[in-house]
Protein backbone atom coordinates (compact mmCIF):
# COMPACT_ATOMS: atom_id res chain seq x y z
CA UNK A 1 0.00 0.00 0.00
CA UNK A 2 1.68 3.48 -0.72
CA UNK A 3 2.15 5.60 1.89
CA UNK A 4 3.91 8.71 0.16
CA UNK A 5 3.02 10.07 -3.29
CA UNK A 6 5.49 12.36 -4.57
CA UNK A 7 3.91 14.40 -7.94
CA UNK A 8 6.11 16.42 -10.40
CA UNK A 9 4.39 20.17 -11.04
CA UNK A 10 4.68 21.09 -14.70
CA UNK A 11 3.07 19.51 -16.99
CA UNK A 12 1.34 16.89 -14.49
CA UNK A 13 -0.39 18.87 -11.85
CA UNK A 14 0.07 22.43 -13.78
CA UNK A 15 0.39 24.16 -16.66
CA UNK A 16 1.11 27.78 -16.71
CA UNK A 17 1.23 29.08 -19.64
CA UNK A 18 4.97 29.03 -20.46
CA UNK A 19 5.17 31.25 -17.10
CA UNK A 20 8.33 29.51 -15.38
CA UNK A 21 10.20 29.87 -19.26
CA UNK A 22 9.86 33.51 -19.73
CA UNK A 23 10.85 34.27 -15.87
CA UNK A 24 14.32 32.36 -16.96
CA UNK A 25 14.69 34.69 -20.06
CA UNK A 26 13.49 37.79 -18.56
CA UNK A 27 16.02 37.43 -15.91
CA UNK A 28 18.49 36.30 -17.68
CA UNK A 29 17.46 39.57 -19.93
CA UNK A 30 17.22 41.96 -17.20
CA UNK A 31 19.76 41.24 -14.86
CA UNK A 32 22.39 40.02 -16.61
CA UNK A 33 22.33 41.61 -19.68
CA UNK A 34 21.64 38.30 -21.84
CA UNK A 35 18.79 37.95 -23.80
CA UNK A 36 17.84 34.58 -25.42
CA UNK A 37 20.17 33.01 -23.00
CA UNK A 38 17.89 29.72 -22.79
CA UNK A 39 17.10 29.79 -26.28
CA UNK A 40 17.84 25.52 -27.61
CA UNK A 41 17.85 24.29 -23.56
CA UNK A 42 15.70 21.52 -23.27
CA UNK A 43 13.74 22.83 -19.66
CA UNK A 44 11.72 19.58 -19.95
CA UNK A 45 12.30 16.95 -16.31
CA UNK A 46 15.27 19.23 -15.44
CA UNK A 47 16.08 21.03 -12.00
CA UNK A 48 16.38 24.85 -12.03
CA UNK A 49 19.91 24.92 -10.76
CA UNK A 50 21.34 22.38 -13.95
CA UNK A 51 19.22 25.45 -16.27
CA UNK A 52 20.59 27.88 -14.70
CA UNK A 53 24.16 26.15 -15.08
CA UNK A 54 23.99 25.67 -18.52
CA UNK A 55 22.74 29.05 -19.93
CA UNK A 56 25.63 30.44 -17.84
CA UNK A 57 28.43 28.27 -18.96
CA UNK A 58 26.98 28.55 -22.67
CA UNK A 59 27.92 32.35 -22.47
CA UNK A 60 31.10 32.12 -20.91
CA UNK A 61 29.99 32.85 -17.41
CA UNK A 62 31.27 30.85 -14.41
CA UNK A 63 28.13 30.44 -12.45
CA UNK A 64 29.24 31.34 -8.90
CA UNK A 65 26.66 31.13 -5.95
CA UNK A 66 25.87 34.92 -6.08
CA UNK A 67 25.53 34.54 -9.30
CA UNK A 68 23.15 31.78 -8.81
CA UNK A 69 21.33 34.08 -5.82
CA UNK A 70 20.65 37.10 -8.13
CA UNK A 71 19.07 34.84 -10.83
CA UNK A 72 16.55 33.18 -8.21
CA UNK A 73 16.13 36.46 -6.22
CA UNK A 74 14.64 38.33 -9.72
CA UNK A 75 13.32 34.87 -10.83
CA UNK A 76 10.80 34.45 -8.51
CA UNK A 77 9.44 37.72 -8.91
CA UNK A 78 9.03 37.32 -12.89
CA UNK A 79 7.67 34.16 -12.07
CA UNK A 80 4.68 35.71 -9.91
CA UNK A 81 4.38 38.54 -11.89
CA UNK A 82 3.87 36.03 -15.69
CA UNK A 83 1.60 33.42 -13.57
CA UNK A 84 -0.91 36.75 -13.42
CA UNK A 85 -0.55 37.53 -17.03
CA UNK A 86 -0.25 33.88 -18.76
CA UNK A 87 -3.31 31.45 -19.32
CA UNK A 88 -2.60 28.45 -16.91
CA UNK A 89 -4.99 25.72 -15.16
CA UNK A 90 -4.25 22.56 -13.45
CA UNK A 91 -3.40 19.53 -15.71
CA UNK A 92 -6.80 17.68 -15.96
CA UNK A 93 -7.71 15.29 -13.34
CA UNK A 94 -5.41 16.55 -10.60
CA UNK A 95 -8.07 18.55 -8.29
CA UNK A 96 -10.10 14.97 -8.58
CA UNK A 97 -6.94 12.73 -7.97
CA UNK A 98 -5.95 14.68 -5.18
CA UNK A 99 -9.29 14.67 -3.45
CA UNK A 100 -9.71 10.76 -4.08
CA UNK A 101 -6.21 10.33 -2.41
CA UNK A 102 -7.44 12.18 0.40
CA UNK A 103 -10.66 10.17 0.94
CA UNK A 104 -8.52 7.28 0.64
CA UNK A 105 -9.23 4.51 3.44
CA UNK A 106 -5.60 5.05 4.84
CA UNK A 107 -4.77 8.91 2.81
CA UNK A 108 -1.13 8.60 1.81
CA UNK A 109 1.14 11.49 2.83
CA UNK A 110 1.45 14.31 -0.51
CA UNK A 111 4.79 15.49 -1.54
CA UNK A 112 6.52 17.11 -4.16
CA UNK A 113 9.50 15.67 -6.41
CA UNK A 114 10.25 18.37 -8.70
CA UNK A 115 13.31 20.57 -9.83
CA UNK A 116 11.50 24.10 -9.27
CA UNK A 117 13.09 25.80 -6.28
CA UNK A 118 11.29 25.46 -3.56
CA UNK A 119 9.24 29.00 -3.34
CA UNK A 120 9.33 28.62 -7.41
CA UNK A 121 7.00 25.34 -6.65
CA UNK A 122 5.09 27.12 -3.63
CA UNK A 123 4.73 30.43 -6.18
CA UNK A 124 3.26 28.34 -8.87
CA UNK A 125 1.47 25.98 -6.65
CA UNK A 126 -0.38 28.69 -4.16
CA UNK A 127 -1.32 30.69 -7.89
CA UNK A 128 -3.41 27.50 -8.56
CA UNK A 129 -4.58 26.85 -5.28
CA UNK A 130 -2.37 23.24 -4.81
CA UNK A 131 0.18 24.22 -2.20
CA UNK A 132 -2.23 23.18 0.49
CA UNK A 133 -2.00 19.57 -0.09
CA UNK A 134 1.82 19.07 -0.35
CA UNK A 135 3.21 18.55 3.04
CA UNK A 136 7.28 17.31 2.25
CA UNK A 137 9.35 16.83 -1.23
CA UNK A 138 12.33 17.13 -2.95
CA UNK A 139 13.41 20.44 -4.61
CA UNK A 140 16.11 21.85 -7.46
CA UNK A 141 17.45 24.11 -4.73
CA UNK A 142 17.90 20.74 -2.90
CA UNK A 143 20.44 18.96 -5.59
CA UNK A 144 21.13 19.10 -9.50
CA UNK A 145 20.35 15.81 -10.19
CA UNK A 146 16.82 14.03 -9.93
CA UNK A 147 17.43 10.81 -8.93
CA UNK A 148 19.13 12.22 -5.76
CA UNK A 149 16.33 13.86 -5.64
CA UNK A 150 13.83 11.55 -5.23
CA UNK A 151 16.10 9.67 -2.48
CA UNK A 152 15.75 13.20 -0.60
CA UNK A 153 12.11 12.96 -1.39
CA UNK A 154 11.25 9.60 0.03
CA UNK A 155 13.65 10.33 3.36
CA UNK A 156 11.81 13.14 4.15
CA UNK A 157 8.59 11.54 3.34
CA UNK A 158 9.76 9.20 5.83
CA UNK A 159 10.49 11.22 8.28
CA UNK A 160 7.24 13.03 8.39
CA UNK A 161 5.39 9.60 8.60
CA UNK A 162 7.67 8.06 11.21
CA UNK A 163 8.57 4.96 9.37
CA UNK A 164 11.57 3.83 6.76
CA UNK A 165 9.81 3.37 3.54
CA UNK A 166 10.03 -0.19 1.26
CA UNK A 167 9.59 1.12 -2.31
CA UNK A 168 6.33 -0.14 -2.72
CA UNK A 169 5.37 2.18 -0.20
CA UNK A 170 6.14 5.40 -2.68
CA UNK A 171 4.51 6.20 -5.65
CA UNK A 172 6.29 8.97 -8.14
CA UNK A 173 3.81 10.90 -10.73
CA UNK A 174 5.08 12.20 -13.97
CA UNK A 175 4.81 12.95 -17.19
CA UNK A 176 8.92 12.95 -18.65
CA UNK A 177 11.45 10.21 -19.19
CA UNK A 178 13.46 11.84 -16.27
CA UNK A 179 10.36 11.83 -14.02
CA UNK A 180 10.02 8.15 -14.72
CA UNK A 181 13.92 7.95 -14.25
CA UNK A 182 14.10 8.92 -10.85
CA UNK A 183 10.98 7.41 -10.29
CA UNK A 184 12.78 4.03 -10.65
CA UNK A 185 15.98 4.43 -9.07
CA UNK A 186 14.24 4.84 -5.86
CA UNK A 187 12.53 1.73 -6.60
CA UNK A 188 8.95 3.04 -6.51
CA UNK A 189 5.92 2.81 -8.44
CA UNK A 190 5.60 5.47 -11.43
CA UNK A 191 2.50 6.99 -12.68
CA UNK A 192 3.36 8.40 -15.91
CA UNK A 193 0.66 11.40 -17.37
CA UNK A 194 0.72 12.36 -21.03
CA UNK A 195 0.00 15.73 -19.69
CA UNK A 196 2.86 17.49 -20.77
CA UNK A 197 5.02 17.22 -23.94
CA UNK A 198 4.79 13.38 -24.57
CA UNK A 199 2.36 10.78 -25.30
CA UNK A 200 1.84 7.64 -22.90
CA UNK A 201 2.93 5.84 -26.01
CA UNK A 202 6.09 7.54 -25.80
CA UNK A 203 6.02 7.30 -22.33
CA UNK A 204 5.62 3.86 -21.95
CA UNK A 205 9.20 2.96 -23.97
CA UNK A 206 10.75 3.98 -20.47
CA UNK A 207 8.72 1.50 -18.21
CA UNK A 208 6.89 3.26 -15.84
CA UNK A 209 4.53 0.94 -13.65
CA UNK A 210 1.56 3.04 -15.78
CA UNK A 211 0.98 5.10 -18.27
CA UNK A 212 -2.34 7.47 -18.96
CA UNK A 213 -3.11 10.29 -20.95
CA UNK A 214 -4.27 12.28 -17.63
CA UNK A 215 -5.30 11.48 -14.33
CA UNK A 216 -8.76 11.06 -15.09
CA UNK A 217 -8.01 7.64 -16.69
CA UNK A 218 -6.92 6.10 -13.61
CA UNK A 219 -8.11 6.30 -10.21
CA UNK A 220 -6.04 7.26 -6.64
CA UNK A 221 -7.22 3.52 -5.14
CA UNK A 222 -5.85 1.52 -8.20
CA UNK A 223 -2.29 3.06 -7.98
CA UNK A 224 -2.14 3.27 -4.28
CA UNK A 225 -3.29 -0.87 -3.73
Amino acid sequence: MVRLVLFDIDGTLIRTGGAGVKAFERTFATEFNLPGAVEGINFSGRTDPSIVREAFLRRGITPTEQHFQVFYDRYVFWLDELLHQLDGAPCPGVETFIDDLHHLPKPPVLGLLTGNIRLGAEIKLRHYNLWRHFHTGGFGDDHEDRNTLAAIAKKRGGELIGARLSDDEVLVIGDTARDIECGQAINARVLAVGTGLYSPDQLSVHKPTWAVADLCAISAAEVCR
